[in-house]
């Protein structure tokens, strides 16, 4: 694979043959807003070859071994089906397997450590009670504009250091990037090729200049902690730094927009879990952000690489067949859930949803997600009165992988009585559709 020294390479897409109906199904943009009928049949099918060099699995004892098997390689790019994406590129840690993810893992994860992502729970809620209040002063507001993408993206900017004035330019890029996250399946949307080129080099250039600017004069930021960070004598060099801030920055709020709009949307769905929810929000909010990742997934499928042969259950297995985990069919598989199509706050799974994966690639940013996503519910409940969906005006991601609202506008009546105080530098992202 390239790294961010710039080299490029050439765009050879791989062929794929007609799709098979059930997989045709989920991946029908007319079928976004609802995939869960498609996902429980494949789910029941799996695992099976649907044609040569995919494997697809959908049951959550399956996947969840699957995750953490040293025979799966998390190098998409040994797979068979894999494209090769042009312009430069950054040696991502998720897609490395050990020896190298565990060096490169540990080196970052202390700060994602739990007392540093509690300690910003303070400048969260700052954050939070100034996009809400600001969202909801005119009865209107979509949540989606308002306070999904904001909150993650203005914390993860703040995090790394990076001016939060720059964030329209960082979310064009983002947004180009993240359609190439989409299986390998057809059917979804791929940018075109120049445009994603364009948004790959913006970003690797835009954080070269920023990590120069760190090495001359650090900063309380996440991009100085990266250069200076060392254990048992090992550092990340530039390449490495470079490629974990296009990470974080890219994978650092995508999930958590997709988590909130989804929470949101899923508790005006069931009053009743709403009711529960504004009875005991402090309490409840984290229980709801679990059900959420559970019930509607913000990332639904992710991918290993086989590297021998060999099977699962009755589908056979070359080195280099892409492995497709449906997370999203797993997390309702009714062998682990009972009733798992229903929404329950109050639910006590027998087993750990797989939204954030398993094993060695078990997300780093789960953490803040859930704390970012749990501040918002509970802000949400406790001082918007009466808010309703707002017919028809609901639109869907056209992704299939992150999975969320595009558009999620509501109204209320009102932002109650004892509102939390104003934030500084919280407005809404620009750019956006914003009913404010």
């Amino acid at each position: 694979m390239d790294t961010a020294a710039g080299k490029t390479a050439e765009h050879v897409p791989p062929e794929r043959p007609a799709l098979p109906p059930e997989i045709a199904e989920l991946t029908d943009p007319g079928h976004r807003e609802d995939p869960y009928p498609y996902l429980d049949r494949l789910r029941e099918r799996s695992p099976y070859k649907p044609f040569d060099g995919l494997v697809v699995v959908g049951r959550h004892t399956q996947i969840s071994s699957l995750l953490r098997d040293p025979a799966m390689s998390s190098a998409r790019d040994r797979a068979t089906l894999a494209p090769t994406p042009r312009g430069p590129r950054t040696l991502n840690f998720i897609h490395l397997d050990p020896p190298d993810h565990t060096r490169y893992r540990r080196l970052v994860a202390g700060a994602f450590a739990r007392r540093q992502v509690a300690g910003l729970e303070p400048r969260i809620r700052e954050i939070t009670a100034g996009l809400i209040a600001a969202g909801a002063e005119s009865g209107t507001f979509d949540v989606v504009a308002g306070l999904a993408y904001p909150l993650p993206l203005q914390v993860i900017c703040e995090l790394l250091g990076v001016p939060f004035e720059d964030r329209q330019q960082l979310q064009d890029w983002t947004g180009v990037l993240s359609e190439e996250l989409e299986p390998p399946l057809g059917g979804a949307p791929q940018p075109p090729a120049r445009e994603a080129t364009r948004a790959r080099a913006g970003f690797v250039a835009y954080f070269r200049t920023l990590i120069e600017a760190r090495r001359a004069h650090p900063r309380d930021d996440l991009i100085s902690h990266l250069l200076q960070v060392e254990e048992h004598g090992e550092q990340l060099d530039d390449a490495e730094v470079l490629a974990t801030c296009v990470l974080l920055l890219n994978a650092g709020y995508e999930t958590t927009v997709n988590l909130i709009g989804n929470a949101v949307l899923a508790l005006l769905r069931h009053p009743d879990q709403y009711a529960r929810l504004r009875a005991d929000p402090v309490r409840r909010a984290p229980a709801v952000v679990e059900e959420v990742l559970r019930y509607d997934a913000p990332v639904q499928m992710t991918t290993r690489v086989a590297r021998e042969a060999g099977s699962i259950g009755a589908a056979e297995l070359r080195p280099g067949d892409t492995v497709l985990l449906l997370l999203g069919a797993a997390n309702r598989d009714p062998e682990v859930y009972p009733d798992p199509a229903a929404f329950d706050i109050d639910r006590t799974p027998a087993a750990p949803h797989l939204t954030f994966s398993a094993g060695p690639h078990f997300c780093l940013g789960a953490g803040l997600a859930r704390l970012e996503g749990a501040v918002a519910l509970e802000l949400f409940a406790t001082h918007l009165d009466a808010p309703r969906l707002r017919p028809g005006e609901l639109v869907y991601r056209p992704n299939l992988n992150l999975r969320g609202p595009a558009r999620l506008p509501i109204a209320l009546d009102a932002v109650r009585p004892g509102r939390v105080p104003g934030a500084r530098s919280a407005a809404p992202a620009e750019g956006r559709s914003h009913d404010a």
